[in-house]
């Protein structure tokens, strides 16, 4: 008798689904030449996960340590620094959509409040909350984080 698969077998997910997932916080068109970076690195979409997941603590403690072989455990040098830019690239994302939410939060704030008061309440310059709060919320940003 066949039978059609539906994925919930317990199988390992397509190869694709894996590096989507590890990468999620990339742009879609970005995707596909990561994961190929990172393959021809011998990483897998796991491994990225792993790394994306504790922030890069590991990866840091590692190379903070700067025993021989330090990144070894990485896949080697190049492996571990294409997993720091990674995070790099994941905090990057982090950090635009946390800069959209103030920017948003500070135009609210002057419909309110003097640009003096608001820009003190934030420890910035009056000058510079009005560049603040022109900025807005531009995507596309993350709408959860990848490891939730």
């Amino acid at each position: 008798m066949d039978s059609q698969p539906r994925g919930d077998n317990g199988a390992a997910p397509p190869v694709a689904d894996a590096w989507d997932r590890a990468l999620s916080h990339r742009p879609p068109g970005e995707r596909g030449p990561a994961a190929e970076r990172f393959e021809a690195a011998g990483l897998t979409a796991e491994q990225v996960k792993a790394v994306l997941a504790d922030g890069g603590d590991r990866l840091y403690a590692a190379a903070q340590a700067a025993a021989p072989g330090w990144a070894d455990p990485f896949g080697g040098t190049l492996a571990a620094a294409l997993l720091a830019a990674e995070v790099g690239a994941l905090a990057a994302q982090l950090g635009r959509r946390a800069s959209g939410i103030r920017s948003m939060a500070a135009a609210d704030l002057l419909e309110e409040f003097s640009a003096v008061t608001v820009a003190e309440e934030l420890g910035v310059s009056r000058q510079k909350i009005y560049e603040i709060a022109r900025g807005g919320l531009r995507g596309p940003h993350l709408d959860t984080v990848p490891w939730r």
